[in-house]
């Protein structure tokens, strides 16, 4: 869904080539090592297989096409994609919830002659640096986010002070659920090409009911099954979200994000499609948190649809017994997300692919007691599961190893002793490193509440854990 919002204003910007001289201030000449008139722009994929080469040649043909004179169909081209830019548009102005396709719809909806004092192109721009927009002025500098998180954040919160056995009546939880029952979106959307369910799902952001995501939905879920509302209410809304978490299901047993068997790799090939990633498979993670939404509602080992996400899983899992984080920061992230599936759905913790997970995360632990790992642990193998510990990872560390049965492990013990620690004067934790990944190595995110709600679980989960063998 990113790729798309994105190509699609591009498409038209592209067409008319607008210039806007760029102020002196403004420019970044230094990302242009020999200079801007030297840069080479070429496209040059590193390895070209024959569906690059492939592309490359149309590439070069459509270019020629590019400079005739005569174009009979784009008149109705350029009509259609901004009529599919118009009909996207969400409540607060923004594009799919997140900067590239936001600017980028700016720019084509005025290069299309929209006006900037009124209707979708005003609109766009007062959400931009409205009060949940991504625009942030600090002193005399300005500077973009690239998204918000607040439905994601709020989920985990609830999940964290769940787990802290915070009281299910109290107010924080109270109106933080009735919160998230308000953002369940009911809207159809791209989605709906490859899904026949009903909509029921939950998006990231604070609105962009084109694109819900199964992991929000899956977290959400978790969090509201014990919150204390209106049991009609709650029943309807964890309905619907199940009704389309299942629904989303791709067929190889897993989810991705935002679209159901969106697999076709050959896409990555196409020359621009040289940032991130272009397609949204699925992946561990997402699958993993989806498992144990369906395991939190009563789901177990030998449901169908629970068996096909299992069978998944366990293919996905690496040699060494790691599982690959695609939306964190990594092998931890992985197995961190998918240990609390497998107990959740009945799985056998004592199975040797389990435990081979959790021999992975014994012998990475730190000397301080912590888990770390830096982000070049994505290509480089000499960074695999290595790095600085911190707050986020290890308290997923923490979360496997409970999910796995151990809590009164030594490693587990110093793992806690580690969070306690380094915990502020705050209640929080101190944590500079990106932990998050929008696409890993080319998009990475600094969740400012990962240092705070995941040591949180994990505190309370050993501490209910512990509580058990006392």
């Amino acid at each position: 869904c990113w790729a798309r919002q994105t190509i699609v204003p591009m498409s038209i910007i592209m067409d008319e080539r607008p210039v806007f001289p760029l102020p002196e201030n403004a420019r970044i000449d230094e990302l242009f090592v020999n200079g801007r008139e030297n840069a080479d722009l070429a496209i040059r994929p590193a390895k070209p297989s024959w569906r690059a080469r492939a592309f490359l040649t149309l590439d070069r043909l459509l270019r020629v096409h590019e400079g005739l004179r005569w174009k009979p169909l784009r008149r109705r081209a350029l009509d259609a994609a901004e009529r599919w830019v118009l009909e996207r548009q969400e409540a607060d102005g923004s594009w799919g919830g997140i900067q590239p396709p936001w600017v980028y719809s700016l720019i084509a909806l005025k290069v299309r002659g929209h006006s900037l004092d009124e209707g979708p192109l005003h609109e766009g721009f007062a959400g931009f640096y409205g009060p949940t927009g991504f625009a942030i002025r600090e002193d005399d500098k300005f500077r973009l986010q690239s998204c918000l998180s607040p439905v994601w954040d709020t989920g985990l919160a609830l999940m964290a002070l769940q787990d802290a056995d915070v009281e299910a009546e109290h107010p924080a939880i109270a109106r933080a659920a009735a919160w998230l029952l308000d953002e369940q979106v009911f809207a159809g959307g791209d989605w709906q090409v490859r899904c026949d369910a009903r909509p029921g799902g939950w998006a990231f952001e604070f609105d962009n009911d084109q694109y819900p995501d199964t992991d929000d939905t899956a977290v959400v879920m978790i969090g509201l099954r014990d919150v204390a509302l209106d049991a009609a209410a709650k029943k309807r809304s964890l309905d619907r979200g199940l009704e389309w978490l299942v629904g989303m299901q791709s067929r190889n047993g897993g989810w991705g994000a935002f679209d159901r068997n969106n697999t076709q790799t050959w896409t990555r090939q196409i020359p621009f499609c040289d940032f991130g990633e272009v397609i949204d498979p699925p992946s561990v993670d997402v699958t993993a948190h989806a498992v144990e939404c369906l395991g939190r509602l009563g789901h177990r080992a030998g449901d169908p649809i629970v068996d096909r996400a299992l069978a998944y899983l366990k293919s996905e899992q690496e040699p060494d017994g790691a599982w690959y984080g695609r939306w964190g920061v990594n092998l931890t992230y992985g197995i961190g997300a998918v240990l609390p599936a497998l107990e959740a759905v009945g799985e056998e913790m004592s199975a040797p692919y389990v435990r081979r997970s959790v021999d992975w995360l014994l012998s990475h632990q730190n000397e301080n007691g912590g888990w770390g790992e830096k982000i070049e642990g994505y290509y480089d193998p000499d960074w695999r599961g290595r790095g600085t510990s911190s707050a986020s990872q290890t308290a997923w560390a923490l979360l496997g190893l409970i999910a796995a049965g151990e809590a009164t492990h030594p490693a587990a013990a110093r793992g806690i002793d580690y969070l306690i620690r380094t915990q502020n004067v705050g209640g929080g934790w101190d944590e500079e490193t990106f932990t998050g990944s929008g696409f890993p190595t080319d998009f990475m995110i600094r969740y400012h509440l990962y240092r705070d709600v995941f040591p949180l679980m994990a505190l309370g989960r050993y501490r209910r854990a512990m509580r058990k063998v006392a």
